[in-house]
């Protein structure tokens, strides 16, 4: 039983790599297009491009890393109506508190160097 198991995950795993030469040859191929048809209109390069490009999103999503990276796109989807953003308020709130704090760590700064740069001058000369 453990033979056919093998058998099963080696097969995939070609069947896979094939897929994936697939889209590389589809993205190549989209390249390749829109440089050799540069005197058509942009407009019908870009339509092809994309047309191309949605056909080699679906292979690549048919492979295991893509069905593992379309499942990981759901989840994340979920996680995001989970996050509780903060309120109109809170983040006008949040923004000047920010401000404050930096202007007074650039007062500091300017305070300090004004202050070291006549220490300097006067030892100077």
């Amino acid at each position: 039983m453990s033979e056919k198991v093998e058998s099963q995950s080696g097969s995939s795993s070609v069947l896979g790599a094939i897929k994936w030469v697939v889209v590389a040859a589809l993205v190549a191929a989209a390249v390749f297009g829109n440089s050799y048809f540069s005197e058509m209109s942009p407009l019908y390069r870009a339509l092809g491009v994309l047309a191309v490009a949605l056909v080699a999103a679906f292979v690549a999503l048919q492979t295991e890393q893509g069905k593992a990276f379309n499942q990981l796109r759901k989840d994340s989807a979920v996680e995001l109506r989970k996050v509780v953003w903060p309120t109109r308020q809170e983040t006008l709130q949040t923004t000047l508190i920010v401000l404050v704090f930096v202007l007074i760590v650039a007062l500091l700064l300017f305070v300090l160097d004004w202050a070291l740069n006549g220490m300097i001058s006067t030892l100077i000369g």
